[in-house]
């Protein structure tokens, strides 16, 4: 029990490091995931509990990664040097 709870740490903990954005909604989907599957094998006791504990997690973590990503929104601001607004 020991060494499921170390290397669910270390999964999560692993998780959490994906910088590149690209990569967030896999980074939700491994959290998401990891953490359902250990609160799926606690609550029911079994595998099976676990395993589909670690499936809603990661469909949960990859969508809620997915809604929370930052949009890039266009500036725009008037240049007097090029006389006419620019956007970037």
């Amino acid at each position: 029990m020991k060494r499921i709870l170390l290397l669910s740490a270390l999964v999560l903990g692993l998780g959490a490091c994906s910088p590149a954005r690209q990569n967030r909604d896999i980074g939700g989907a491994v959290i998401g995931g990891a953490g359902g599957a250990i609160i799926g094998g606690v609550a029911s006791g079994t595998v099976g509990g676990a395993l589909i504990g670690g499936a809603v997690g990661a469909a949960g973590g990859a969508l809620i990664a997915d809604a929370t990503r930052p949009r890039h929104r266009r500036h725009c601001f008037y240049s007097e040097r090029r006389g006419r607004t620019v956007c970037r």
